[in-house]
């Protein structure tokens, strides 16, 4: 491989974007699966307490009801597990808020609290990849906790009440599993043959190419995680992985897949009927496609401790621009800082500039919505519950036109303890979202994550690793079967992570030059060598020897 040509050790500050940052988006494939499920989690509670005359303790019934948001493109068997753990990990920030709330009246501890607790929820939540919502409707429920009045008598009858809500929103989260089974890892499936297909389309090669095949490989890995989950044994996983297998496949190669047959398959996994049989050609090592599944690549972790830092700083500064300025509700202050980082400076600033745009927009709804919220506490309940379902069908096209919902959403909880003055309101709200925006972008510019090229280094020696192991396996006479589909796996996800590695590094503020031309170089010969392996497992086929192993090698 030749040498990268050389590049600047120190390169300008990269330009943050506006164009696009607004731009909808296609709309999530499961968009009603978390409306729905919201909506059911916070109904029954809700209106119970309303009848009971305790529309004062709802904010408490919807902490443990808006789990019900989190793990739905989980498979059943692990969204069981990692459910619970969101409904846990509330709990337990929901309890560090109410002692602290009834034990101080000092809102600078009580910001500095909810900051750290926000560092932990975004570590927690990213380590583990709970994926969306994340951490934002943890730090939700705990930073509006540390602001509302508490009493140490009163702790453990809101959290009991919390627990009950958050056992009925896990139940809510698991009652599909009754209907089908088997249906996150066949939307995942689906999804790792739609993206190959969108791949096979470029032909491997003109505009759009390395993002739609960046896309490919994410979606089949995450395919894979997917069907990790499930039981080693099930005829449906065994179907399934053979369908995988065929995304790779046409990532691989893409100038000889059928995206025809990739959408017909890809079609006949979003109903209940049987999967569809996309049997192997012989030779392409069938029986062991479970064995190698259960074996993946393991991607490494983004460095956490730049975000740790950036969040607690971030949301902390917020807080306390927030109470200089006199607003009484900093943790909007707080929250609206802990939702804005993400991988890297540059799609922080993205966000950013959604969130004040949806919470502006969110906030001149409000009027036209108070007249019909204060006919009654039935009807602020059913707003609630309009707003919420309207923000998960909406945010999935961009977290702007979903924040048009959450915004009025945030506004209605606030009066569950009594009607409060729209304007006031609409005020406090405005003024927190540009602070917590202004300091928490400030604190993520600050707080540079300086390991990304590093993390982009170790990415490109993994890859260059699996592609020598890979090839070396092709010039055997007799590789064996696991063998080579381990290696393929193996060098599969290390070109995954690599992209993932190179994308968020450079968006990174003020980082180093990265090896770009090598990063663009290895993906090649990696590509090449995947499509090489392929074939010599009867995957493809079959060409020349000598040109097979020549394109391995390179």
């Amino acid at each position: 491989m030749r040498a990268a040509t050389p590049t600047p050790a120190v390169p300008p500050a990269r330009r943050l974007p506006l164009a696009g940052v607004l731009r909808l988006g296609r709309p999530s494939e499961i968009w009603f699966k978390p409306a729905l499920s919201v909506v059911a989690a916070i109904a029954p509670p809700a209106l119970a307490l309303q009848a009971l005359g305790r529309l004062d303790l709802v904010m408490y019934a919807m902490a443990g009801s808006l789990c019900a948001l989190h793990t739905h493109n989980r498979p059943y068997a692990a969204r069981a597990g990692a459910l619970l753990r969101v409904v846990l990990g509330m709990l337990g920030g929901l309890a560090v808020a109410l002692v602290a709330a009834a034990l101080t009246d000092s809102a600078v501890v009580l910001v500095t609290v909810g900051a750290l607790l926000a560092a932990v929820q975004k570590v927690l939540c990213d380590a583990t990849r709970i994926g969306p919502p994340g951490n934002v409707v943890l730090t939700f429920v705990s930073s509006a906790a540390l602001f509302a009045p508490q009493t140490i008598a009163q702790v453990p009858g809101r959290l009991a009440l919390a627990a009950g809500t958050g056992a009925w929103a896990w139940l809510v989260g698991m009652a599909p599993a009754l209907v089908r089974p088997h249906g996150p890892e066949r939307r995942a499936t689906a999804a790792a043959l739609r993206a190959a297909a969108r791949y096979a389309d470029t032909g491997g090669a003109g505009e759009g190419h390395p993002g739609a095949r960046a896309a490919g490989y994410a979606a089949v890995q995450a395919a894979w995680q997917s069907l990790l989950s499930t039981p080693a044994h099930s005829r449906t996983r065994r179907a399934l992985e053979r369908l995988v297998v065929r995304a790779e496949v046409a990532l691989a190669a893409p100038t000889e897949a059928d995206t025809v047959r990739l959408r017909a398959w890809a079609g006949s996994l979003c109903g209940t009927g049987p999967v569809p049989e996309a049997g192997l050609p012989y030779g392409a090592a069938d029986e062991l496609l479970g064995l190698a599944a259960a074996r993946p690549f393991r991607a490494r972790p983004a460095p956490l401790t730049p975000l740790a830092v950036r969040t607690a700083l971030g949301c902390a500064l917020a807080g306390y621009a927030s109470l200089r300025l006199g607003i009484g509700r900093p943790y909007w202050a707080l929250v609206t800082a802990a939702s804005l980082y993400q991988a890297n400076t540059t799609l922080t600033w993205s966000r950013a500039v959604q969130r004040v745009v949806g919470n502006v927009v969110g906030v001149l709804v409000f009027p036209a919505v108070v007249p019909v919220a204060h006919l009654g506490p039935v009807a602020l309940v059913l707003c609630c519950l309009a707003f919420s379902f309207g923000a998960e069908v909406l945010i999935g096209r961009n977290y702007w036109l979903g924040s048009v919902c959450v915004t009025p959403l945030a506004l209605l909880i606030t009066e569950f303890a009594g009607y409060q003055t729209p304007g006031t309101l609409m005020t406090e709200r405005v003024v927190d979202t540009v602070v917590g925006a202004l300091v928490g972008f400030a604190a993520a510019v600050a707080v540079t994550n300086r390991r990304a090229g590093d993390r982009v280094e170790h990415a490109l020696t993994a890859a260059d690793r699996a592609r020598e192991h890979a090839a070396r396996l092709l010039t055997e006479p007799d590789p064996g079967p696991a063998a080579l589909e381990s290696a393929r796996r193996g060098l599969a996800g290390a070109l995954a992570d690599l992209r993932a590695a190179a994308d968020a590094a450079a968006g990174e503020w003020w980082q180093r030059a990265l090896p770009q031309e090598r990063v663009v170089l290895v993906e090649q010969s990696g590509h090449r060598t995947l499509a090489a392996t392929a074939r010599r497992q009867g995957l493809l086929p079959d060409r020349d020897p000598a040109t097979e192993t020549e394109d391995a090698r390179q």
